[in-house]
């Protein structure tokens, strides 16, 4: 138990470490804010799962955004020769997006939900996209294998090419 409390320490601390958020509201309407009470969205990793914070943005009129959280994995595959020798591969793979596009603009307010990816690729998927040294040895993932390798979340608003809502991270 006390080394998985301290994997989390380590996560939330590589996490605030390496991730960066950033508001621009002039890729927003005029005069779009956050609510009272309200601000840039909260991201955090538990495991292999991805999950941001909703908010509310004043200010938009009837205009309506769409956000998305794309979330890339990485893994360590083993292979292994017929003669019991093990060369580590890295490998990364970016699985599908999360979209929320039921945000709900009301009054000039947009309200935004809460988001999260918590479907990383399939174990096939990483051994798949390994290379091993020689195609005759055997793959394999270790134990601790996949990871969160990074995340971005993006909330952009309809008609606008850059989003308002930029959060980024990057284990690397």
């Amino acid at each position: 138990m006390r080394n998985r409390q301290l994997a989390l320490v380590a996560a939330v601390l590589t996490l605030s470490a390496g991730s960066w958020a950033a508001t621009n509201f002039a890729n927003a309407p005029q005069g779009a804010h956050y609510r009272n009470g309200f601000g840039e969205p909260v991201c955090s990793i538990n495991g292999l799962t991805v999950s941001c914070t909703g908010t509310q943005i004043a200010g938009v009129g009837n205009l309506d955004a769409d956000v998305v959280l794309s979330v890339s994995y990485g893994a360590t595959v083993n292979c292994t020769n017929h003669g019991g020798k093990l060369v580590p591969v890295k490998t990364q793979v970016t699985t599908a997006s999360s979209r929320d596009e039921d945000t709900e603009p009301r009054n000039g307010t947009l309200y935004v939900a809460a988001v999260s990816q918590s479907a990383p690729p399939s174990t096939q998927t990483f051994l798949d996209a390994a290379s091993c040294p020689n195609g005759n040895w055997t793959k394999s993932m270790p134990q601790g294998s996949p990871t969160v390798t990074g995340f971005t979340y993006t909330l952009t608003f309809d008609g606008f090419n850059s989003p308002v809502i930029l959060i980024t991270y990057s284990a690397a």
